[in-house]
């Protein structure tokens, strides 16, 4: 086979290499060219796969977007013309939710307030919604969830105008759907964004376009009190550098970016080559997996809930990310910092010693390991 894989996924040539050939890509410099006889196309959320892409695409039997949206993909086009399509949902469902917590321990931190004392509105309620619901619900943190796509029967939901004005704390995890009746294109208008509570925290790790960029900064340059946390940013990755002044932290596009979320990714696009030409799944997801530099952390009897912004951060801290975009866009440019983002572990990767049952049941269902010695 001859694969063409995107640059910025990782472990491809390890997963992938019994199967032929491996080129690299550029994803958002990919032409319809490089294409002809290539049997097996993967890509990620940068590339657009549509008509234009695959005019000589003569030999292409699957494409595989290590990535949970598909908003880039022509699925339609690729079903007409035989072609399989795969993604890899929930893949980076971990690393989005632990962002989200890190960003609201830092503000936490900074503005001086318990997160227990916030009620964090999750807007979309899918892989990665239900998966922060649970670790804020671990927490004791209060949630209201509004998702009219996902109603599991076992979870409660309130209404858009709900959330928007009763949250503290609002979280953004919508696929962008440009039309229809549940377009999230511009969810947030500049209507909403004036509707939301004095302090609101609002924080957007989903896409760039849910949010009306123009009319937040309007609305920021008006004195709209609003902590920005914004991963994700309209037309990426030329976005709209001004409203930077206005984010208390922001980043380049990286809130799924863990090893394990994009080895997972890669993984999972592997297992279903796999599955299709009747092969049979060699490697696990664990077995390219750095160890990582620290191990264990051994916790006391004294280790209370005051001390789990200590124990998150020292995993992952958002405002480091907020320093890179800070300092290096406007020199190094969006994707460069996107593509040489340094290696970030979620939680899963950290042992944790000398846990009490009860904190050992909490940590745990935030996502890290626990170690039963002392259980």
């Amino acid at each position: 086979m001859q694969i063409l894989a995107d640059q910025n996924m990782p472990l491809v040539e390890e997963y992938f290499s019994e199967f032929g050939q491996i080129t690299r890509f550029d994803g958002r410099s990919i032409t319809a060219d490089m294409l002809t006889d290539v049997d097996v196309l993967l890509t990620r959320s940068v590339t657009n796969v549509n008509a234009s892409l695959l005019t000589q695409a003569n030999k292409l039997k699957f494409v595989g977007t290590a990535t949970i949206g598909m908003d880039h993909i022509d699925q339609t086009l690729l079903a007409d013309k035989g072609i399989y399509f795969t993604n890899a949902p929930a893949c980076n469902s971990v690393a989005v939710a632990e962002y989200v917590i890190s960003a609201i321990y830092a503000l936490s931190q900074e503005d001086d307030f318990k997160v227990q004392d916030k009620v964090v509105g999750i807007i979309g309620v899918g892989n990665i919604g239900t998966r922060l619901h649970a670790k804020l619900k671990a927490l004791g943190i209060k949630t209201l969830l509004c998702d009219p796509l996902n109603q599991s029967d076992d979870l409660d939901y309130v209404s858009f105008e709900t959330v928007i004005a009763q949250s503290d704390v609002i979280s953004l995890h919508v696929p962008l759907v440009s039309g229809g009746e549940h377009k999230t294109k511009h969810l947030l208008n500049e209507h909403v964004l004036s509707a939301l509570k004095p302090n609101t925290i609002l924080i957007n790790a989903s896409r760039g376009d849910i949010i009306d960029n123009q009319a937040l900064l309007s609305i920021m340059k008006q004195g709209k009190a609003l902590s920005l946390v914004l991963d994700v940013w309209e037309n990426e990755p030329n976005i709209l550098t001004e409203l930077l002044d206005y984010v208390r932290f922001g980043s380049v596009h990286i809130a799924g970016h863990t090893l394990e979320g994009k080895a997972r990714g890669t993984f999972m696009l592997y297992e279903a080559l796999c599955k299709q030409n009747n092969a049979a799944i060699k490697y696990q997801l664990s077995d390219f997996l750095p160890e990582p530099v620290i191990k264990n952390i051994r916790i006391n009897q004294n280790f209370a809930q005051s001390d789990l912004r200590a124990l998150v951060h020292s995993i992952y801290d958002v405002r480091s990310d907020h320093g890179l975009i800070s300092n290096q866009l406007m020199v190094k440019g969006f994707d460069y910092l996107r593509k040489n983002y340094p290696a970030r572990r979620e939680f899963s990767a950290i042992n944790i010693l000398g846990t009490n049952k009860q904190q050992a049941d909490q940590l745990s269902k935030l996502g890290f390991a626990i170690q039963n010695e002392e259980i």
